[in-house]
């Protein structure tokens, strides 16, 4: 995504490219303008529409969503703001420039040839895209003549086929979201880096006759650049995305790599390739934006459906056959991008144990990996938009993904536990090994040949016997018919054969990150014959180059140029690979001094005019010998270079006679001293061979410790699993909690709202509540909550209380009686069970009600009686 503030072109006028094209243009390449919008779109495609000038060259389609029942007056509407004509689409109405057309509602629209298609409406409303499914057309139909806008509207239509529009190399738009009455739809594909300009309405028409003048520009009137030039540009470019993202690039497919990288080049406006890495070389996020440009990311669920259906139905259950006491399989799902074939391998895999139901526990860990960080975080969070209705079944649907916020869809989560997300270079990062699966989809195709022959036999390195290789429709496995067979059935499913281990890592011999460029005579138009330059180069190598090797810091060998066979020789019995042991007489010490001094210096060191003997001892040729320690930053990093460099002795040394006492007294102590350094060395071989058996048993151990920790990882995952438990009883704890609190607040308000004293005690007439108005009685405070009752001062005159409250507990039965208090007031005090809800008695409860009055008049009523008699 590039905002309009970062484009230079942003504020150019409106302009026709080459001059108008005639309308009614029925040819192929037609370029065509997709607008789609939703709620609040009419104002900006109005706005759009009266910036386009009347000969622009382009097609406009307007797709927006509004009710099918409903008919459109549209059309009529956009006639009022631009001068090209406006129709409504209809089935086979051919594609014209300089028109605009306006989608009929709820149908989907596409392109047969040069003209329209209209679909009826299918499912419900809820779940059709038709701005998703005209992009998607509009990339097939017209790829980098194409132009996808997404303006103001709700939901997240449009996002996945502006994608597609721009992996096809056209040019996507979306309005900026602060400008938009309604910004979903802009927002999302904004948010999911699908559109490359963001501006305002108004100014969008001008950016895109500036993008096709700059397209015409470039494919007529561009100058010639030498291919020496574009050369030194792409390995320079290279080398800038190699130190900032530390991703190379070398190895891809020109054209692929090409193609993107004229994308970026249109938008910056830099019509030459050096122009363009300067800018990059200045601007760093411009280094960004092109990592993610050439990381094509394009995936779906379930993609290529027979693939995953022949995965579900034989292939599967044939492995799961294969392991009948269960088994913990692995997979590696590389370049999975935001996970959606991660997702479908473990939902495929669910459904097959759902459907054979096995007695044996079967589990799958995925690992999917991929270059771009940002889309595994996305991928690690399982949160897809809405439009993958499109691509997966109502039925997998609802099992496996739960519904998210605006319209969205979050993957189940025992499914997204299955898999571990984590960023990797396929081509320099070692691999997974031990795997039972490994899924790698449309990643081959762009890479070159060589790249692909070290990939393959890397993924037979990687799976265990008989485990399955899953290609995309465009992938084979080459040449290596030995290392995979497809099977029955399919040519995307393979099955691992056995080869032989030293035929398999003799195709990836060190895994170099190599940064050379193909020969090309111009980029972009690779030539299909082979360079003269190239053949000049092998032949040079060839005849003039010397033999060397390449030796790790142990001196063994891991890889041999030209012919070495005059001066190492395998070792007899068990095959040695270290120059060592192979070096032949007379050269192991030379060697082994020189492999030291390369080790301890920074420059070449060499051994000049060592001579060498036939079988008769007599001098027969000199050698030259160099040794150099490789860089320790680098693809060589830890490497020893050693050349073999043969060339005659002069006349003069051929006929030298040693004079014998001296002499053979001198070669007398050196045989001495080369037993002893043999001997030494000997020791140091024995010593090398324990320590091989120690890191044999340390890698035993690393194993067992990986099993532990993969125990660990399960006694985790349970733990996981008992804390969400504990966490749903807390929660529903908390809840009876709150109903508790708000029914004891209920439970208080009523008895205070009776305006009746109460107080409750328990078994030991402690204190166990009272009410508001008991503390007119007793002089009750909140400490006072179990204490004996009758250690609180109260204004009764009944000292009886404590043994009838007694009473009642043992009898249960209700006591009551009138009580005078000493400031001359009277109560009637009722003394009953407490029962609990089990019918338990636990206490009791007293109750006291004021009858003052009652006694007063009582009193008064007596004394008239008195005095009338």
């Amino acid at each position: 995504m590039t905002p309009s503030s970062d484009v230079p072109d942003a504020q150019a006028a409106p302009g026709r490219v080459d001059g108008p094209l005639p309308a009614r243009v029925h040819a192929a390449g037609v370029p065509v303008v997709g607008i789609g919008a939703s709620a609040g779109g009419f104002d900006p495609i109005c706005e759009f529409l009266a910036s386009v000038p009347p000969a622009s060259g382009f097609a406009y389609v307007v797709v927006q969503h509004h009710a099918p029942a409903l008919p459109s007056i549209l059309p009529q509407l956009l006639q009022r703001v631009t001068g090209m004509p406006v129709t409504e689409l209809v089935h086979g109405m051919p594609v014209e420039t300089d028109r605009v057309y306006v989608a009929p509602a709820g149908g989907g629209c596409g392109f047969d040839g040069h003209c329209f298609t209209v679909q009826p409406p299918d499912g419900p409303a809820a779940g059709r895209h038709p701005i998703d499914s005209f992009f998607r057309a509009l990339a097939s139909y017209a790829g980098e003549s194409a132009v996808g806008i997404a303006l103001s509207g709700t939901g997240a239509d449009g996002t996945i086929g502006l994608a597609a529009l721009r992996d096809a190399g056209g040019l996507t738009m979306a309005q900026l979201p602060s400008s938009a009455r309604y910004d979903p739809m802009p927002a999302s594909a904004i948010a999911a880096q699908a559109v490359d300009i963001v501006a305002l309405p108004g100014e969008m028409a001008a950016q895109v006759a500036d993008w096709r003048r700059r397209r015409g520009d470039r494919g007529a009137g561009a100058l010639p650049v030498q291919a020496s030039d574009q050369r030194a540009a792409l390995q320079q470019m290279f080398q800038l995305l190699l130190q900032q993202t530390g991703a190379n690039f070398a190895d891809y497919k020109l054209s692929t790599v090409m193609r993107r990288i004229d994308r970026r080049m249109k938008l910056r406006q830099c019509a030459t390739l050096p122009d363009y890495v300067r800018w990059m070389a200045d601007n760093p996020i411009e280094v960004e934006l092109l990592f993610k440009e050439l990381l094509i990311g394009v995936t779906s669920f379930f993609r290529d459906a027979p693939v995953w259906d022949y995965l579900g139905e034989y292939a599967l259950p044939r492995l799961l056959e294969q392991h009948p006491e269960g088994a913990a399989f692995k997979a590696w799902v590389p370049a999975c991008s935001t996970g959606e074939e991660a997702y479908s391998l473990a939902i495929v895999f669910d459904e097959v144990l759902e459907r054979l139901r096995p007695t044996a526990r079967f589990t799958l860990q995925i690992f999917a990996t991929d270059l771009d960080g940002d889309a595994i975080d996305r991928a690690r969070q399982g949160l897809f938009g809405h439009a993958i209705a499109g691509d997966i079944s109502a039925e997998r649907l609802r099992r496996y993904f739960a519904p998210a916020d605006k319209g969205s869809y979050r993957i189940r989560k025992d499914l997204r536990g299955s898999i571990i997300f984590a960023r990797q270079n396929v081509i320099s990062d070692p691999p997974f090994t031990k795997l039972d699966i490994l899924c790698c989809r449309n990643l081959l195709i762009y890479f070159t040949p060589r790249l692909q022959t070290q990939l393959i036999p890397l993924f037979h390195y990687a799976l265990r016997p008989n485990a399955l290789l899953v290609l995309g429709s465009a992938d084979t496995p080459g040449r290596f018919h030995e290392l995979f067979a497809p099977l029955a059935g399919t040519s995307r499913v393979y099955r691992r054969l056995d080869a032989d281990p030293g035929r398999v890592t003799s195709y990836f011999p060190t895994r170099v990150a190599n940064v050379a460029l193909p020969p090309i005579h111009q980029i972009g138009h690779a030539s299909m014959k082979e360079n003269l330059q190239t053949q000049v180069e092998q032949l040079l190598l060839r005849k003039h180059s010397p033999a060397a090797v390449l030796l790790n810091a142990h001196g063994d060998i891991l890889y041999i140029h030209g012919r070495t066979g005059a001066f190492l020789e395998p070792a007899a019995g068990k095959a040695n690979w270290n120059i060592h042991a192979m070096a032949r007489d007379g050269l192991r010490h030379e060697l082994a001094a020189l492999l030291q001094n390369a080790t301890q210096s920074d420059q070449m060191v060499e051994v000049r005019g060592l001579v060498q003997h036939d079988a008769g001892g007599r001098p027969e040729s000199a050698l030259d010998l160099t040794a150099e320690a490789m860089p320790h930053s680098g693809p060589l990093a830890g490497t020893i270079m050693v050349t073999f460099a043969s060339h005659a002795l002069p006349p003069q040394k051929r006929r030298a006679r040693a004079s014998p006492p001296l002499v053979q007294e001198l070669e007398q102590q050196l045989a001495q001293a080369r037993l002893e350094i043999q001997a030494v060395r000997d020791e140091m071989q024995a010593s090398r061979e324990e320590l091989k058996s120690a890191n044999e048993e340390l890698q035993s151990t690393n194993e067992e410790l990986q099993s532990t920790n993969e125990e660990l990882t399960t006694s985790k995952e349970e733990m996981q699993s008992l804390n969400e438990e504990l966490y749903t009883v807390n929660a529903e704890l908390q809840s009876k909690v709150d109903d508790l609190s708000l029914i004891n607040g209920d439970m208080k308000n009523l008895l205070n709202s009776t305006d009746i004293a109460t107080i409750f005690l328990d078994s030991a007439l402690r204190i166990r509540r009272f009410t508001d108005q008991a503390t007119r009685i007793y002089k009750l405070i909140a400490t006072d909550v179990q204490r004996p009752l009758s250690d609180i001062a109260n204004d009764l005159d009944y000292p009886e209380l404590e043994a009838d409250a007694d009473g009642v507990l043992r009898t249960l039965v209700v006591c009551e009686k009138h009580v005078p208090t000493r400031s001359g007031g009277w109560y009637t005090v009722r003394i009953m069970p407490y029962r609990t809800v089990d019918n338990v008695i636990d206490g009791v409860v007293v109750t006291f009600i004021n009858i003052t009055e009652a006694k007063q008049l009582e009193s008064q009523l007596r004394s008239m009686q008195d005095g009338a008699v």
